[in-house]
């Protein structure tokens, strides 16, 4: 004879409520303070995305602090939509940091982009724990390839005297923006480059097609478009060739990628790890480049990185318009490669960087 024992009655759909609650790490979140910050340029700096000189560089810095008195620091958008959420995080613990994601995603879905928060807790995260933020998300190295980002145009003979420098700075990689009104002008800029230095550098090419200011209507490149220039790509042995499309196409992105030998990047504005996985998963795209500033921080951010290997990291520089004083006029020390063309990750807690106080006030909004 069999016996019958009582089936298990489901847990209620409210059962993660009823979870005991993680212990505390023993620091608790105090306060969140933002500012706004503005480093007018003069020279403007004629960056290539946007149609209009920049005038001015904005920053906003987000700082979290604990009860305990640490204090995490992070930058990015300008956390609109925030204001009023500040209870949701206040009086919590400060490294619960999968929770504050999930807060500040629905954050993301009803009001506005505020993922400068997470890297300011990731921030904090390393200086409660004595960690640098590399080692905590198991860094396999503690420095980084980078490649030299230009952002402006110059004419063929200036950008080629441009890339010499970045080889006599160490640079191993150069990114060289297009958008001169004619497709033809941009190739013949890199000509010059490739044939004043060669193999030296690797040689990667932003079409800036995926993405527009809100001021510039100009439609991005059809299909057809990115490919007579891809021909053209393939010739001067090109790494990549970024944002050839509209960020959109993924459908264009994959013929594009079928059709030619050159590596297909971008993703650097896309805000959703769903689309980033599907730029992967239907073919379309070769070199991923999201933003942590932009995919949920660092939180999202190591989401993205199990997708996906990078072999290099962008450094912004492109001097004079673009220095590093520029740059990083935030900070206490702006972030220098060396002679080699690495960036050497600190071994101090947290993100490894100071904020330049002095500096901030000067700037402030």
């Amino acid at each position: 004879m069999e016996a019958y024992g009582e089936s298990p009655r489901p847990e209620p759909m409210n059962a993660l409520l009823e979870q005991p609650a993680t212990p505390s790490s023993g620091h608790t979140i105090a306060s969140i303070r933002i500012s706004h910050h503005r480093l007018p340029l003069e020279p403007p700096c004629p960056a290539r995305w946007d149609t209009r000189n920049r005038v001015h560089f904005d920053a906003t810095i987000v700082r979290v602090r604990t009860d305990s008195g640490l204090e995490g620091w992070g930058s990015g958008d300008l956390m609109v939509g925030f204001a009023g959420h500040e209870a949701l995080f206040v009086g919590q613990d400060a490294l619960a940091i999968e929770r504050h994601h999930r807060v500040l995603s629905h954050i993301d879905f009803h009001y506005g982009r505020c993922w400068p928060l997470d890297l300011a807790l990731w921030d904090l995260a390393g200086k409660i724990t004595g960690q640098p933020c590399w080692r905590l998300l198991g860094g396999l190295s503690s420095r980084v390839r980078v490649y030299a980002s230009s952002g402006t145009l110059r004419e063929p003979a200036a950008l080629a005297e441009q890339a010499e420098r970045y080889l006599a700075q160490g640079f191993r990689a150069m990114k060289i923006r297009f958008r001169r009104g004619d497709w033809r002008e941009d190739i013949r800029a890199l000509e010059a480059v490739r044939a004043r230095i060669g193999q030296r550098l690797e040689l990667m090419v932003d079409c800036n097609q995926g993405w527009r200011m809100p001021w510039d209507t100009e439609a991005p490149w059809s299909l057809k478009d990115a490919l007579a220039v891809a021909r053209e790509l393939e010739h001067l042995r090109v790494f990549w060739m970024e944002e050839p499309l509209h960020r959109g196409d993924h459908a264009g992105m994959k013929a594009l990628r079928q059709a030619t030998e050159v590596r297909i990047a971008g993703g650097e504005m896309t805000r959703q790890l769903h689309e980033l996985r599907d730029l992967i998963t239907t073919g379309s795209i070769d070199v991923l480049q999201p933003d942590a500033a932009l995919v949920g921080g660092i939180t999202g951010l190591r989401l993205v990185a199990g997708l996906a290997d990078a072999p290099f990291l962008e450094y912004a520089y492109d001097p004079p318009e673009w220095t590093l004083e520029r740059r990083d006029f935030i900070m206490t020390e702006p972030l220098k490669a060396d002679a080699h063309g690495w960036l050497h990750l600190s071994d101090a807690p947290g993100m490894g960087y100071a904020l330049d106080e002095r500096a901030l006030t000067a700037t402030s909004l």
